[in-house]
Formats: C-alpha cells, sequence, structure tokens
C-alpha cells in the first residue's frame, strides 16, 4: 500500500490524467485525508499546469445540484480550477483518445466584469460583479474509477474537470432571469432531461458567492475577465464516439457535441 500525500498524489492525478488511466480513491488508503488536503493538491496541480505554460483562466464550480450531489452520495459543492488548456472550441468533438470516461451537463457561464473577493460575498453582490452570461456545456472527467470518491477526492481531482465550450449568446445579467433560465438535454434526437437555473444552488449567482467564499480562505479571488462555470444543471450524459448531445437553453441559444473517435 502506498503511503500517499499531498505532493504525491498531485503527481499521481496528472499522470493519470496525461496517461488516460483512472483509479481507486486515494480515501481507501489515506483514511484521514481531509477537504483541506484535496483543495492543497488542487493548487498543487494548478501550479504545475501553469508551470508547463498553461493560464488560469477562471474557475469552476461542481456538484451545485441536488440531483448532482444525490447521485454522487456528497452533500457540499466544490470550487476548482480552469485553464486555457480546458477550453474546448466550438464544433470539436468530445475525444475519446483525450479523456478517460467523458460526460457532458448543461452550465450557466459567467464572465466577471470586475473583480470578486471574499469573505461575504452575497449573491447579490456576486452578480453586481458579472459582466456577461452565457449557456455552456462542461466536459467532465473523473481519474477516479467508476467516478466513485469522496469529497477529499474530488476537491484533489480539481472536481473532475476537463474541457467546457460557450454559447453563441452573451447576455448582461438584467436581462435575463437566470432562476427561470430553462434548458433542456437531446440525446441521439430525443430530449431526456430539463431543468432551470434554480438547480444551482437555487440561483446561479449564489454558486459564485459561494465561490467568492471558498477562494478567499484560501487568501484568493476572482478577477475580470475570469470565466465561471457555475454548475452542472442537469445530470451528466456519457458522450462515446458518435454520440451526439445537445443542449438547448431558452435564452441563450444551443450548444451541439458530438463524441469524437475511439482511441486505438
Amino acid at each position: 500500500m502506498t503511503t500517499w500525500d499531498r505532493d504525491s498524489v498531485a503527481t499521481e492525478l496528472l499522470a493519470c490524467e496525461a496517461e488516460r488511466r483512472d483509479r481507486p480513491r486515494f480515501t481507501d488508503e489515506w483514511t484521514d485525508m481531509t477537504l483541506e488536503d484535496g483543495y492543497a493538491i488542487q493548487d498543487e496541480t494548478l501550479r504545475r499546469r501553469l508551470a508547463r505554460g498553461e493560464t488560469l483562466i477562471g474557475v469552476k464550480l461542481g456538484l451545485t445540484s441536488r440531483a448532482k450531489q444525490q447521485r454522487m452520495e456528497l452533500d457540499q459543492p466544490l470550487v476548482a480550477w480552469l485553464t486555457d488548456a480546458m477550453v474546448l472550441p466550438v464544433g470539436l468533438p468530445v475525444d475519446s483518445a483525450r479523456f478517460i470516461h467523458a460526460r457532458v451537463e448543461p452550465e450557466i457561464v459567467f464572465v466577471m466584469g470586475t473583480d470578486l473577493k471574499g469573505p461575504g460575498v452575497s449573491a447579490a453582490t456576486a452578480l453586481a460583479a458579472v459582466g456577461w452570461v452565457m449557456g455552456g456545456a462542461e466536459v467532465i472527467d473523473s481519474r477516479y474509477r467508476d467516478f466513485r470518491f469522496r469529497a477529499p477526492d474530488v476537491a484533489a481531482d480539481n472536481a473532475s474537470s476537463a474541457a467546457y465550450v460557450t454559447g453563441p449568446v452573451m447576455l448582461r445579467p438584467k436581462m435575463i432571469d437566470l432562476v427561470h433560465e430553462s434548458v433542456a438535454v437531446e440525446v441521439e434526437g430525443r430530449i431526456v432531461d430539463t431543468a432551470t437555473g434554480a438547480a444551482v444552488l437555487g440561483h446561479p449567482a449564489e454558486a459564485l458567492a459561494l465561490a467568492a467564499n471558498v477562494l478567499a480562505t484560501r487568501g484568493l479571488g476572482l478577477k475580470a475577465g475570469q470565466v465561471v462555470l457555475t454548475g452542472g444543471m442537469t445530470d451528466a450524459y456519457p458522450a462515446p464516439p458518435g454520440a451526439r448531445v445537445s443542449f438547448h437553453f431558452a435564452h441563450l441559444g444551443s450548444l451541439h457535441l458530438k463524441g469524437g473517435p475511439a482511441c486505438p
């Protein structure tokens, strides 16, 4: 049995990502691993990403909907990092040669208009700092076998980050009712799920406030121009080779994703 610490877990997670392999969760062996450990590992993997040339462009939230929390048997949202290497250009497939077991989910996306730093940030204060609102699709890809993890594991794994793409419409926050903004999930031509912005902690701005306040505990904040993925509105859906998944927002346009070719 390996004796894990923050440095060795960071090394292993980045290796799993690069080699497209999954593994059992660390908390099965590191039984007293804490959420604080998970976030410290997340920050170390970010440091290494930046050292190899990636650029920090924002943050993402995970497990902000009750549906996702219940399915993953967790009870708290998580905050993680976005870099430019995670941007999926519009039209490119969710390539199975790049990911382990990718799934996709619809999100409401914010672009920050001004800096935002906690503690004590409210949803109203958070929303006032938003410059633009977009629809988005996040590709999640856990490094853990069968997407099985506990909170410290998934925090360390940057909340299952993989890639994301944004939609064609940008609106000012005052132009859209974020609580009632709806999305329909279409898989292979059939609507399989629907949700509204209320699925994200009651209001996506609550997710943004949570992100600012969690980051503040680590002495960090959000910068103008950064992107914030507020969390999956519905459950996540597999994107195997050839699969077609679309997300149709009421006012934020539609996004169409296709699973890429199988890995040789």
